[in-house]
């Protein structure tokens, strides 16, 4: 171990911490909100990754075909519970917006050439064919049982990941995808090489994280979030419907994951299981923050990520181990220092 070994393992630690700050922050918010330890936040990772990568081939992500079954499947579901609310006037609504707009955007996208579009537009065709499975899963799977137990949740949420995994496999194969770097290169800052996509993954991060923080605190939305979080039955007394805020953060939890896989997927081969253990670090961020904090749950994913790094360096065959037993302390001296409180109770 030099300085020169230090500083690359400080680059890669920070590198993969600004992805693991990310998945926090969304399991901290899907968990705040809805009271769901959110199990397939990295199966979103893979999804958006291995998505990108089929873009970038000149083929269509082939979990449109995902969105537009569950698009349709929601529409069913909403149009059955209209009707049985007497509001038949929202059927044209409900049909357009849950499953003609998938169908439609899959028909304009089929027709493009997709290899040769920017990188931008190549990220956005990737994003419409994953972010919308965020609020079409809460939709199926959890607002039905939003008010069930948090074990419950978390065995609908287990069920989920195992689903969303299988359907992985069927729709990309065994075979990892890779995109192409953002921009190839870097330059020396003193004894350590800093390459460009590294710089493009810390910036990226860094701005969705401040994004976020813009719009929970001066957005409407945002605030409805922030409000739900804190007091649920509160936020519902004061006409925040709770549906719409389940299926906002699950949107962010989303776009947050595939957007994540779309920033590693040029510096690692990403496969369909592979965002699990991913979505798992981030978890172990998360839970440094107490699933409550923001700050806490950031700065517990750079700790991670430092952790991993050198981890890999002095033992790599313990490194998963190493950063998961990191948990341990950390749910020991919660358990010490927090009031219980039951479930009934919130």
């Amino acid at each position: 171990m030099n300085a020169s070994v230090a500083l690359i393992l400080i680059q890669d630690g920070v590198t993969n911490g600004a992805i693991y700050a990310l998945l926090s922050l969304a399991l901290v918010l899907v968990f705040a909100v809805t009271r769901v330890i959110f199990i397939p936040q990295g199966e979103f990772v893979a999804y958006g990754a291995l998505s990108m990568a089929a873009v970038t081939a000149g083929f269509l992500p082939p979990t449109m075909w995902l969105v537009v079954t569950l698009g349709i499947a929601v529409a069913l579901v909403e149009s059955v519970a209209a009707l049985r609310e007497g509001a038949a006037a929202r059927l044209p609504m409900i049909i357009l917006k849950n499953a003609a707009l998938p169908i439609l955007a899959l028909i304009a996208v089929r027709y493009l050439p997709l290899k040769s579009l920017s990188y931008p537009l190549q990220i956005a065709v990737a994003l419409l064919f994953v972010v919308p499975l965020g609020p079409q899963i809460y939709r199926l799977a959890f607002q039905p049982v939003a008010e069930a137990t948090v074990l419950l949740l978390l065995i609908v949420s287990v069920a989920v990941h195992f689903v969303l995994l299988g359907l992985g496999l069927y729709f990309f194969g065994a075979e990892g995808g890779r995109t192409p770097a953002f921009t190839d290169g870097g330059f020396n800052l003193g004894s350590s090489y800093i390459q460009f996509q590294t710089l493009w993954i810390v910036g990226i991060a860094a701005l969705l994280i401040a994004g976020l923080a813009l719009f929970f605190e001066h957005s409407i939305y945002g605030k409805a979030l922030r409000a739900t979080a804190i007091n649920r039955t509160g936020a519902r007394l004061m006409g925040i419907s709770a549906d719409l805020a389940g299926k906002l953060c699950f949107t962010l939890a989303a776009l947050v994951g595939a957007f994540s896989g779309i920033l590693i997927a040029p510096i690692t081969t990403i496969y369909y299981d592979t965002g699990f253990l991913i979505g798992l670090k981030g978890f172990v961020g998360a839970i440094v923050g107490g699933l409550a904090s923001y700050p806490l749950a950031a700065a517990g994913a750079i700790l991670v990520g430092l952790l991993e790094s050198y981890s890999s360096f002095y033992a790599s065959a313990y490194k998963e181990v190493i950063v998961f037993t990191l948990i341990i302390p950390v749910l020991l001296w919660r358990s010490l220092t927090t009031h219980h409180v039951d479930d009934e109770e919130h």
